[in-house]
């Protein structure tokens, strides 16, 4: 195998939001045989970074579900950022309709100020609609949202327009089904921007030329490795790019039924060290 890319979140990523010992040391294992470990996330790059201080973890980082590569050392590789008018476009309409947001630039998530009230707001809608409804499952999820490091919080879109900085993903988040088909039917056909979810509540934005799978060919390219050689790990829609182009793919085991039809081996939860049984599996063949 020349290179292994896997993806964070539902992934590498145990329900705790930890990474466990087993898959730290299967990663270990694939480095010391050669192989080039990548990290392929939707998250922004020095959240993964915070993520990995005190792991004896070393990788290259696709961050921005594409749109940025950073080297081992945290150095930034190469990046793809959205155009201007697009993310005035985008933020100004999430702002318009109530979306929570988070955009994220070379430093920093930005979000809106009420971000949490957004959230309560639709909270108090599905508790009113039917007062029997456990919406601790929908908690977790807005608290996961949160758990990440990095936020800057801004008043209106327009403080981050007129930041004239790089701006890489636009992320919404909505606990309503009906307002995230909105968004969805709002931007699929958008002739700049690359559409693609990573969770149930959520869908995200980036450059049309960025994209997890784009990524990993260019690290392939750019390293002088196979693309056929390389083998992909992923739970959820927004890895299917990546495991299009790559000639080996698992999905784990608490992945999307869509994500689990397209690979060609099915690994453990991650809750059950799945990347470590994957990584294991890859490196036998």
């Amino acid at each position: 195998m020349d290179m292994i890319a896997i993806d964070l979140d539902g992934t590498l990523l145990n329900s705790a939001n930890e990474i466990s010992k087993n898959n730290i040391r299967a990663i270990q294992r694939a480095q010391s045989e050669g192989v080039e470990v990548i990290i392929a996330t939707g998250r922004a790059s020095f959240d993964v970074q915070n993520l990995f201080s005190n792991l004896e973890l070393n990788t290259w980082v696709i961050s921005a579900n594409g749109a940025t590569i950073h080297r081992p050392d945290g150095a930034l590789f190469s990046s793809i950022p959205m155009g201007k008018e697009d993310v005035t476009e985008i933020l100004g309409w999430f702002e318009k309709e109530g979306f929570y947001y988070e955009a994220i630039d070379d430093e920093a998530i930005l979000t809106p100020q009420n971000g949490r009230e957004l959230m309560n707001i639709e909270l108090d809608r599905i508790r009113s609609a039917n007062l029997k409804t456990d919406v601790t499952r929908l908690e977790r999820a807005a608290e996961k949202q949160f758990s990440q490091t990095g936020f800057s919080h801004v008043d209106s879109y327009k403080e981050i327009v007129d930041r004239e900085r790089n701006v890489y993903n636009i992320l919404a988040f909505s606990f309503e089904e009906e307002k995230l088909q909105k968004g969805w039917e709002r931007f699929k056909n958008h002739p700049d921007l690359t559409l693609v979810s990573s969770a149930d509540h959520n869908f995200e934005l980036e450059h049309r030329l960025a994209s997890k799978g784009n990524a990993v060919m260019h690290l392939a390219r750019q390293l002088n490795r196979s693309i056929e050689r390389t083998a992909v790990i992923g739970d959820s829609l927004n890895d299917l790019s990546m495991m299009n182009v790559a000639g080996y793919s698992a999905a784990m085991g608490n992945g999307k039924a869509e994500v689990k039809e397209a690979c060609h081996f099915l690994t453990k939860t991650n809750d059950e060290d799945g990347v470590a049984h994957a990584i294991n599996h890859f490196l036998s063949l």
